[in-house]
């Protein structure tokens, strides 16, 4: 069974103690982190468990079987926390979990077009539902709109060459599995380039997902959310996996407790890493970055408006 990332440290920092609280896991995946959570709960804590994948949800669904009601399911992006929360829960909840990318179940299913090593169709979509796939950008983009996102999302160096490439091959025939776009990148980065490192597609391909799935607008979308439905005393933990994640996070967090009216306590300045026992264990460990930062009472409060409004 799938074991998550960090999985000690984040229960540590939500559930300190057997609690009654009610904790959003907003990238339930198979569900690691919430069962984890609900074990240290005790029998009256709660998870709103969110994903975009409904393969995923049915799957946590089997995995938290025996917590019933303990545990509801929401399909969506995480970019609708507050409106989630709001509607279901009361307005407020005591913390929210996020473990953000690819997560192993994209990977091991090759169907899905995330993979560079196997021949697929070139989907990419976390939510099977929405209509942009990695094909429609890479047959439709603009040749500098490709490099620009190859070269931000990916941090690849070769990247105009790359969407070069990918714009020549595109007029003779459209770009429709993994492996031809494999063999385009290939083809694109120099042979020296390619000597050593990781895979010559991987930058790319993670470019894509990002893009396709418009990763981190929802992260800057749910982070402020994340903060209005959390109480004073809740926590909101993140797990980033490359810099372009965990850059949004910090930014976020430093920007809410360093101001001159701080609405969040840094539980630590520097991201918490995998020990190497943990990494060795989980190989996708080792690239993990863990922030967490503590909800603070409102420094001001709130009058009546015009008209009985909020000021």
């Amino acid at each position: 069974m799938h074991v998550p990332v960090l999985a000690d440290a984040v229960t540590a920092l939500l559930v300190p103690e057997p609690t009654e609280a009610t904790i959003v896991d907003a990238t339930l995946g198979a569900g690691g982190y919430a069962e984890r959570i609900l074990e240290a709960m005790g029998p009256n804590g709660n998870v709103i468990g969110i994903d975009r994948d409904e393969v995923a949800l049915g799957i946590a669904r089997e995995r938290l079987a025996r917590f019933g009601e303990r545990v509801r399911y929401v399909h969506a992006g995480f970019d609708r926390l507050e409106e989630i929360v709001r509607d279901g829960h009361g307005g407020q909840v005591d913390g929210v979990v996020y473990d953000f990318g690819l997560s192993s179940m994209h990977v091991d299913d090759p169907s899905r077009g995330f993979s560079f090593r196997h021949d697929a169709p070139l989907d990419m979509r976390m939510d099977p539902s929405q209509t942009l796939t990695a094909a429609d950008v890479l047959n439709t983009y603009e040749e500098t709109e490709l490099a620009r996102i190859i070269r931000t999302y990916g941090e690849e160096r070769w990247a105009a060459r790359i969407a070069s490439f990918i714009v020549l091959h595109r007029r003779r025939t459209p770009i429709s599995t993994t492996l031809e776009l494999v063999e385009i990148i290939r083809a694109a980065v120099p042979k020296a380039a390619r000597r050593g490192g990781p895979h010559p597609a991987r930058r790319t391909f993670q470019a894509l997902r990002i893009e396709v799935n418009k990763e981190l607008e929802q992260i800057e979308a749910s982070l402020p959310q994340a903060l209005s439905v959390t109480r004073p005393g809740g926590r909101l933990v993140a797990v980033s996996y490359h810099s372009l994640e965990d850059r949004i996070v910090k930014r976020f967090f430093r920007g809410e407790a360093d101001g001159e009216a701080p609405r969040l306590r840094l539980i630590k300045r520097k991201p918490i890493r995998p020990t190497e026992d943990e990494i060795e264990q989980n190989p996708r460990a080792s690239s993990a970055m863990l922030r967490a930062a503590e909800v603070l009472a409102s420094p001001f409060p709130k009058f009546p408006g015009p008209e009985g409004s909020a000021a």
